[in-house]
C-alpha cells in the first residue's frame, strides 16, 4: 500500500472565513488550527506545511463558557524583576479579543517553525469586515 506525501511546492492553499459570533472561543480555535495545519486534506503530511489560510471575523463577539471569563488568567512578563502582569479573560475579550483568539489558536499548533509558518496565514478581525475579498474566501461552518 503506497502513501501519498505532500511536497511544499505542490500545496494548493484555499482561503476560509470563520465567523466567531456567538460561538465558544475554544471551538473556533480548534477549527482554525486544523485548517491552518491542513488536517482536513486528503494528502495531509505531518512534517509539511500544507494548510490553508484562515480569516476569523467577529472575534469580539466570541463567548467564553462556564466561569472562564472570571477564572481564566493571561500572564505576560515584562522582563524586569517583579514584572509579571496578569489579565483576566473578561478584560482581554473586551479590549483585545483578536489577541485572545490568536493565543488560543497558537496554543493548538506545533511549537516549532511549522507552527510559526501556520500562524502567518491566520488573519483576525474584530468586526464583520475584512480586506481579503480578492482571495474569494469560502465560509466554513462551525459545527
Amino acid at each position: 500500500m503506497s502513501t501519498t506525501l505532500a511536497k511544499t511546492e505542490t500545496v494548493e492553499r484555499k482561503w476560509y472565513v470563520l465567523d466567531a459570533a456567538g460561538k465558544p472561543l475554544g471551538r473556533t480555535a480548534v477549527i482554525a488550527a486544523n485548517l491552518l495545519r491542513g488536517k482536513h486534506k486528503v494528502d495531509f503530511t505531518p512534517n509539511v506545511d500544507c494548510g490553508d489560510c484562515v480569516i476569523i471575523i467577529n472575534t469580539d463577539k466570541a463567548i467564553l463558557t462556564g466561569k472562564k471569563a472570571d477564572q481564566k488568567v493571561y500572564y505576560r512578563v515584562s522582563g524586569w524583576i517583579g514584572g509579571l502582569k496578569e489579565t483576566k479573560a473578561r478584560v482581554m475579550m473586551e479590549k483585545r479579543s483578536d489577541y485572545a483568539v490568536e493565543l488560543a489558536v497558537k496554543g493548538m499548533l506545533p511549537k516549532n517553525t511549522l507552527g510559526k509558518h501556520c500562524m502567518t496565514r491566520l488573519h483576525l478581525y474584530k468586526g464583520a469586515e475584512h480586506p481579503h475579498a480578492a482571495q474569494k474566501p469560502e465560509a466554513w461552518t462551525l459545527d
